[in-house]
């Protein structure tokens, strides 16, 4: 399908303040960014770079005032995100050297403390895919999604003990106790077409038979339609803004993807 998606925020800036933002989705196996448009009001330098993980970001020095961030993309997505049951584990000695930080604990994703409970949750499931699915449906099952009930970031221990939270939150805890598995499994913030109430969206990704499937315990069936800005080892890695300074909140917000006519995009030779 083809989706085009925006992203609008406003600010409002008291002294000139230091940026990083996460706002620009690249192509990849999964999407293909066929048209981007991104403006910045008032107009000041930028220089983007790739982070470790990939992610294309931006620095800037915001100037006091208002502030503007306006961007927009027609993705090229899958109707459908792929599902194996069945897809084996990888060993840890054959995983891709890119994929091992992917196994260890990190900030919100404590899987040092989950083995049991993982274990215990995939009692009977062959090791793999049917392992993270069983995490996927017990999450779904057991942990209350209440989006936007906070802006608070939430350790996967810390939504283990309030059985709620956000999306983040939810993939939080898939992740942990899928690595608690000595499964690899990264958190992806993007778009989600359909979503409701619309706004930015997080769900998770595990490796496995050599390759990342989507998993996201907030939906009640695994539908297409995903649009990736970042991956990270958890939400402090894939935060779609960072400041630096006195602190500064969105003073709006607005997120919108839009279902579109290919006849509309480009066809470029």
């Amino acid at each position: 399908m083809w989706l085009r998606t925006t992203c609008e925020l406003t600010f409002d800036i008291t002294v000139p303040t230091p940026f990083i933002l996460m706002l620009r989705p690249r192509s990849g196996a999964q999407q293909w960014i066929a048209r981007e448009e991104y403006r910045i009001k008032p107009s000041v330098t930028v220089c983007e770079f790739a982070d470790n993980y990939g992610n294309l970001c931006q620095r800037l020095i915001a100037p006091a005032g208002a502030f503007a961030i306006y961007t927009s993309a027609d993705v090229m997505t899958a109707d459908h995100s792929d599902q194996a049951p069945g897809a084996p584990f990888v060993n840890i000695e054959y995983l891709p050297n890119n994929v091992l930080s992917y196994l260890l604990p990190s900030r919100y994703c404590e899987s040092d403390c989950f083995g049991d409970m993982a274990n215990s949750i995939t009692t009977g499931q062959l090791p793999g895919y049917d392992q993270v699915r069983a995490i996927e449906i017990w999450l779904r099952n057991s942990i209350r999604y209440t989006p936007g009930c906070s802006d608070m970031l939430l350790s996967a221990v810390a939504v283990n003990l309030q059985q709620s939270g956000v999306c983040r939150d939810l993939s939080h805890l898939g992740i942990a106790l899928c690595r608690s598995l000595s499964i690899p499994a990264r958190l992806v913030v993007g778009y989600l077409y359909g979503l409701k109430p619309m706004d930015l969206h997080a769900w998770f990704e595990a490796y496995v038979a050599g390759r990342w499937y989507t998993f996201d315990a907030t939906q009640s069936e695994l539908k297409g339609g995903y649009v990736a800005i970042g991956y990270g080892r958890d939400a402090a890695d894939v935060a779609v803004y960072n400041q630096f300074g006195p602190s500064v909140y969105p003073a709006t917000q607005n997120i919108r993807v839009q279902l579109i006519d290919n006849k509309h995009i480009p066809d470029y030779p």
